[in-house]
Formats: structure tokens, C-alpha cells, sequence
């Protein structure tokens, strides 16, 4: 796709709406403005308020920009006439359809990398449906707009949150010591506690952990010290390939970091408190085992 299509400006239903007005097409007019305000009255109905001017007016902005994040996100090009020509060929309310199901999808994404019960609660599934409808969609005809931009920047941010959590989920499935059953997870912690673990070279998977065995890593890799790329390629090959890139890419952001002070001469308590505070957090037990 452009990227001029991601850039701050006019809403891509204006732009079609001023090619119909070159074309001076009054039956093509008449039957958009009826279909514009059919979606309007119902997204007031359902989202806004349908008995005042200002839900009235809040839900006319939101129709525009439904729409032109579905024109955004057409294989089309970037052009008026496109634009007016995918709107025609399709239909305002099937279109405000389209745009509100990738609205849909980017909800169904995590909004961050850790799991919680309330996650599949559906009050607040409906919750973030609004929200996000809200701020994406919300667009003035009469100024510039970037609700396109929001959405491929978070579509690409909440993907990487699902592999995240994907790959936290393949970690706790394959722990060495059993299943974590949690319902609530921090992947980017469990993806970490894994990492750390892996430096011991035996090439076991740990996803979860509690203090005692982070003594025993802290303890092992001080009296051994393990080649890091060595035990870390030999967790590797136990790792499904769709995995691995984003275990190497945490791998890189530890090296500099934490496993540099694990392999120096950091108190032990006082990395006990850090991998707590910074690093692992929840996927540490709070019993001492």
C-alpha cells in the first residue's frame, strides 16, 4: 500500500465525496446521503446518544472514519475517483461494515503481552470495542485525519503482543518441571525467566519460578560459567522456528544487561531483587521452593 495513504489528511470519504462532485452525479449523491445517514442514526443509536445533536454529530464523525479507514485498508489506488469508485461499487453500509470489522479484529488483539481473567469478560471486550471505535474512528470532514496511521501502528503492535503471548503459552506448555495452568500470565516475563534459565546449558525450559531455583541458576552459572551462545543454542533447537527470532531478539536485550551481572560479581540478593523488580515479576512463585 502508499504510504501517503498513513500520512495527516483529509478523510479518505471526503475525498471520494469531492470526486462525486466533480462528476455531478445527483442519483449517485442521493442515494450516499441516505446510506450515510442510515449508519449515522444507528451508531448514535448504539454508541453515542440518538436523542441529542452532540451524539447525533459525535456519530456522523464516527461514520466517516469507519468508512475511511475501510477505503484505507482497499487494495485501490490512491486517488479520488478511486475511492468514490470503491464506494459506489460497494455501498456505503457494506463499507462502514468492513472498516468496523478491522476495528473488530484490532479489539480481538491484546492490547498488551499479559494475560488476564478479565481478558474474555465480555462487558470489557465491549468496553475496548468502543474505545478503540472511538479513537480511531472518530474523524472531522473539515479537518485533516490520521485514524489509518492508529490503526496500522496498533494492528502491528497488538500482532507482536499475540505472538508474545503465543510463545509464553508454548513455554508454560513445554515447562521441565510440569504444565503452568495459570489462567493470568506475563509472556514477556515467562519468556525471560525461560531465557535466563537457559544459560545453565542443560537445555531444559523453564517458564515459571521461584526463588530458590534462582539462587541455584545464580549459583551454577558462577561456579561453571556456561558459554551463553552455547546454552543458548541448545534451548534453541527445542524451540518451534515461528519462535525462535523473538527468543534471540530477548536474548540481545538480556546479554548487555542482566546476564552480564549474573556472570559478574552483583550481590546475589541484589539480583534476586532486580530479576523481582524488573525482569520476571509475577512468573516468580512467591513460596520459597
Amino acid at each position: 500500500m502508499n504510504i501517503t495513504s498513513y500520512t495527516a489528511r483529509t478523510p479518505q470519504l471526503v475525498q471520494a465525496l469531492e470526486a462525486l462532485g466533480q462528476r455531478a452525479d445527483e442519483q449517485a449523491a442521493g442515494i450516499l446521503f441516505d446510506e450515510l445517514c442510515g449508519i449515522t442514526a444507528l451508531v448514535a443509536k448504539k454508541f453515542t446518544n440518538d436523542r441529542t445533536a452532540e451524539g447525533i454529530h459525535e456519530a456522523f464523525h464516527l461514520t466517516v472514519g469507519c468508512i475511511s479507514l475501510a477505503i484505507s485498508q482497499a487494495d485501490i489506488a490512491d486517488t479520488g475517483e478511486a475511492k468514490l469508485s470503491f464506494l459506489l461499487q460497494h455501498g456505503a453500509e457494506y463499507v462502514f461494515q468492513m472498516g468496523f470489522r478491522h476495528i473488530k479484529e484490532l479489539s480481538a488483539l491484546p492490547y498488551t503481552a499479559f494475560v488476564s481473567d478479565f481478558d474474555n469478560d465480555p462487558f470489557v471486550q465491549q468496553r475496548n470495542l468502543k474505545a478503540i471505535f472511538m479513537e480511531i474512528c472518530s474523524a472531522d470532514p473539515a479537518t485533516t485525519w490520521s485514524g489509518d496511521a492508529v490503526y496500522q501502528n496498533e494492528i502491528v503492535d497488538r500482532k507482536r503482543n499475540q505472538h508474545i503471548i503465543d510463545c509464553g503459552k508454548w513455554l508454560r506448555k513445554h515447562n521441565a518441571a510440569g504444565v503452568v495452568r495459570d489462567s493470568e500470565m506475563d509472556a514477556n516475563a515467562a519468556i525471560t525467566v525461560a531465557v535466563l534459565f537457559a544459560l545453565s546449558g542443560d537445555g531444559r525450559i523453564v517458564a515459571r519460578t521461584a526463588q530458590r531455583p534462582l539462587e541455584n541458576l545464580i549459583a551454577h552459572i558462577r561456579d561453571t560459567k556456561p558459554d551463553v551462545d552455547a546454552s543458548w543454542d541448545k534451548f534453541l533447537k527445542k524451540i518451534p522456528p515461528e519462535f525462535q527470532p523473538l527468543l534471540r531478539e530477548r536474548m540481545e536485550q538480556l546479554r548487555g544487561t542482566i546476564v552480564k551481572k549474573l556472570y559478574g560479581k552483583t550481590k546475589p540478593k541484589t539480583l534476586l531483587t532486580e530479576l523481582q523488580d524488573h525482569y520476571i515479576g509475577s512468573e516468580q512463585d512467591i513460596d520459597y521452593a
